[in-house]
Formats: structure tokens, C-alpha cells, sequence
């Protein structure tokens, strides 16, 4: 399938601020009253990823992913609207987040999402605030995720290819 680019519906971008003085600097990452009504995440957890790494891409089908990207560290980001009821079917969105362009992503189920660190020499950080635990209570459940990095027919070449 040959994706376009646009906007994927029901995904929400939060640019951030970073507030600094002499002591250093605050970045709200996730505020109940910037997600959309009723998502309540359920975890957190942080993930570092070295230089020229990608994670995904994959998706899930009940989860949504709340991503803050806040440096260290710059990425290029990547949605897919694979979603076959969805008015955006089709769309993909690329953009940068991170250090130098601090934001916050909702990613709701079903929209395929892999992020790559773009630094040179920088691990990465990415915080996500899930609004389903991993793998259910006590991790005793199937953990909710669609891998696509090795399906033969691989679409998603633009990734790939950093």
C-alpha cells in the first residue's frame, strides 16, 4: 500500500514548552487536561535509544501510546493510518520531536508508529504513558502489539531506509 501525507485522524500533538531559568529548565509532559476526554494512561515508563536507532514500527489494538519527546536526543517519527474505517485511511505523518522541538503525541489503537533517533551521538529519550498496562495486570496477559519490521512486503520503506 502506498500511504500519503496528511493528517491522521484522533492523533494529538502537544508541542511543549520548556520553561528555563538559572537553575536549569521544567517541561510538563503529559497534563490530564491536554489529553483527549477520558484518556486516563495507565503506566509510565522511559525508553533510551542509541544514535541511527528505530523502534517499531508496530501498533496496538486497544492501547494508546502518550509519547513525550523531550530530549535527550531528536527524532524522526512516523504514523500510518492502516485503519480501514478511519477517514484518514491511507495517511502518514513524518515529523521531528525532541530535544530541539520538545512535544507530546497521542497515538490511539490501530495507528502504525515507529520513531528513529536522528543524533549523531546522543542516546535518546522518549517517556510513554500508556493507557493499558504491559502484558494486563501482573503481566499476565498477551501483550497488545502488531510488529511489522519483518513482514516480507514491507511499506513502511521510508523507515527502513534512515
Amino acid at each position: 500500500m502506498d500511504f500519503t501525507g496528511g493528517t491522521i485522524d484522533d492523533v494529538t500533538v502537544i508541542r511543549l514548552h520548556k520553561y528555563m531559568d538559572e537553575r536549569g529548565c521544567l517541561v510538563e509532559t503529559m497534563r490530564i487536561d491536554m489529553l483527549p476526554e477520558g484518556l486516563r494512561p495507565e503506566m509510565s515508563y522511559v525508553s533510551y535509544t542509541e544514535p541511527g536507532i528505530g523502534r517499531g514500527p508496530h501498533e496496538h489494538r486497544y492501547q494508546t501510546d502518550i509519547f513525550s519527546f523531550i530530549g535527550p536526543g531528536n527524532f524522526k517519527v512516523y504514523l500510518w493510518d492502516d485503519r480501514k474505517g478511519s477517514s484518514s485511511f491511507g495517511r502518514r505523518m513524518i515529523f521531528y520531536a525532541g530535544e530541539d522541538a520538545p512535544l507530546s503525541l497521542v497515538v490511539p489503537p490501530g495507528i502504525i508508529h515507529g520513531y528513529r533517533n536522528i543524533s549523531k551521538t546522543c542516546r535518546g529519550m522518549v517517556i510513554n504513558y500508556p493507557d493499558k498496562l504491559y502484558a494486563g495486570r501482573d503481566k499476565k496477559e498477551e501483550v497488545d502489539e502488531i510488529r511489522h519490521e519483518d513482514e516480507k512486503d514491507f511499506f513502511f520503506k521510508e523507515f527502513v531506509s534512515i
